[in-house]
């Protein structure tokens, strides 16, 4: 497995893949890894005759009020982790490498209809470090595929409209959210949770469920069952409850009652940690 701090050098390994007629796919990341991360890794082996990581923390996605200094950087352990995964190489670059003017450069912006709502109602400015990066990233790499995973479903989406809009050659594949035996979606947040935390963890997934189900059985008051589902997660111990929102899959707005597809979405607080999942409905 192939570790390549510059972009020079990156971009002299894929075109040499490429001369030779192989697909290329890529998985960006931030790294502290778990094993959601690694069956995305699988995912784009099973599309691609190549894949390239990228683990970068990223400044311009980080608020005031959230310390980028502060997030676990874990190489080592993540480099044996992406060896085992058969990754073939790891994009590992500086912040100068990244951003050799610093922050004050250009910034890749989807329209606020999207990024505005939601998890960028809390965080402004955070889609606009999100695209700005994975554009970077884009050009620096070249892939042919690039997947990510569906717990950070905004996220996704916003990436989406990016490539369309700029009508970038790269194909998106959404992993499905990796679980956890009780049904915790697999976060790097997760290793935050005290163990009386970590019992209640899972009754946001179990929450969720009860809304698809009431969704699929005809319900449409959609305020009443995000309410519920409040209310719901209050009484099993979560600390706050930022939302539980049922939006349409691709505009992320309310939903209609004449819609047969949803998201579901979910952001709860145990403490300061802020866990994120969500449901597809179809």
């Amino acid at each position: 497995m192939l570790i390549v701090e510059r972009v020079e050098r990156l971009r002299a390994q894929v075109r040499e893949w490429k001369s030779e007629g192989l697909r290329i796919g890529f998985v960006p990341t931030m790294g502290n890894l778990h094993d959601g991360h690694l069956s995305l890794m699988e995912l784009a082996r099973q599309h691609c005759d190549k894949v390239v990581a990228s683990i970068f923390v990223n400044p311009l996605q980080f608020g005031p009020n959230e310390d980028f200094d502060a997030y676990p950087r874990t190489f080592e352990a993540d480099q044996q982790k992406l060896q085992m995964a058969g990754v073939d190489a790891v994009f590992y670059p500086s912040v100068e490498e990244m951003y050799p003017q610093g922050q004050d450069q250009t910034l890749v912006k989807v329209p606020a209809k999207l990024t505005e709502l939601l998890e960028g109602a809390s965080r402004p400015g955070h889609f606009d470090g999100v695209t700005t990066v994975v554009s970077k990233l884009f050009n620096m790499v070249q892939p042919d595929v690039a997947v990510f995973g569906q717990k950070d479903y905004q996220q996704f989406c916003v990436i989406e409209q990016m490539v369309r809009d700029m009508a970038m050659p790269i194909e998106l594949i959404r992993g499905p959210i990796a679980r956890d035996e009780d049904g915790l979606a697999l976060s790097s947040r997760n290793q935050y949770l005290s163990s009386e935390q970590r019992q209640i963890a899972p009754k946001l997934y179990v929450t969720l469920l009860d809304v698809v189900t009431a969704l699929k059985s005809g319900n449409r008051d959609f305020q009443a069952l995000e309410k519920a589902a409040i209310q719901n997660l209050s009484a099993v111990g979560f600390d706050s409850v930022d939302y539980v929102k049922i939006v349409h899959p691709q505009t992320l707005l309310e939903s209609a009652p004449q819609e047969n597809e949803f998201a579901v979405l979910a952001v709860a607080k145990l403490g300061h940690t802020r866990l994120l999942d969500n449901i597809l409905v179809s």
